[in-house]
C-alpha cells in the first residue's frame, strides 16, 4: 500500500470531524447528565422544540435523529413516562402519531440550554471567526443533506390550530 494514501486530505477531513465530534459529545454528555438527560433525550427534546407546534411525526423524528424507528419508540416511551413529552394521534392517518414536547420538557430544556450554549461557544463556535463558522455551517449542511436527506423531514409542517387538529403533512 502506498504510504502517501494516509496523507490524503479526505482521510484527514473525516478524522478531524470524528475527533471533534467525540470531544464535543463527551463535554455535552456530562452537562446533560447534570440535568437528568441523556444525549439522545436532549436531541429529541431539541428537535421537537425547534419544530412547528413543538411536535414531529414519529417517523420524521426518527429521520432527524440518530435513532431507528424502534429506537425512537423506546425513547419516546421513556420520555413520556417521565412527563417530558406526549404522543398525539394523527386524526388524518391512524398509522401516524406525533411526539409533542410538554411544558415539563420545555422547562428541562430551559434549564439545560444555558450550559449547553456555553459549551458550544467555548469549544466550538468560539474557536472560529464568523466567516469560517458560516463556511463550516454551509459545508456541514451540504454533507448532511447528501448523506442524510431525510434529516429535515417534517420541519416545514404547520402547527395544528388546536389540540384536535392534525398538522396534516
Amino acid at each position: 500500500m502506498d504510504q502517501n494514501v494516509f496523507d490524503d486530505p479526505r482521510i484527514t477531513a473525516v478524522g478531524l470531524l470524528v475527533e471533534a465530534h467525540a470531544g464535543l459529545s463527551a463535554r455535552f454528555a456530562a452537562q446533560f447528565e447534570e440535568h437528568g438527560l441523556s444525549p439522545v433525550e436532549f436531541e429529541v427534546l431539541t428537535r421537537l422544540a425547534r419544530s412547528p407546534g413543538n411536535q414531529l411525526r414519529m417517523t420524521d423524528l426518527s429521520a432527524q435523529t440518530s435513532l431507528s424507528t424502534s429506537g425512537v419508540t423506546r425513547v419516546v416511551d421513556r420520555m413520556e413516562r417521565d412527563g417530558l413529552l406526549r404522543r398525539r394521534a394523527c386524526p388524518s392517518d391512524r398509522r401516524s402519531s406525533y411526539a409533542v414536547v410538554t411544558a415539563a420538557g420545555l422547562a428541562r430544556l430551559d434549564e439545560t440550554l444555558p450550559g449547553h450554549l456555553q459549551i458550544i461557544e467555548q469549544w466550538f463556535t468560539g474557536q472560529l471567526e464568523p466567516a469560517a463558522l458560516e463556511a463550516l455551517l454551509d459545508g456541514l449542511r451540504r454533507v448532511r443533506d447528501a448523506v442524510h436527506p431525510g434529516a429535515t423531514a417534517g420541519s416545514n409542517c404547520p402547527a395544528p390550530a388546536d389540540e384536535t387538529t392534525a398538522a396534516g403533512c
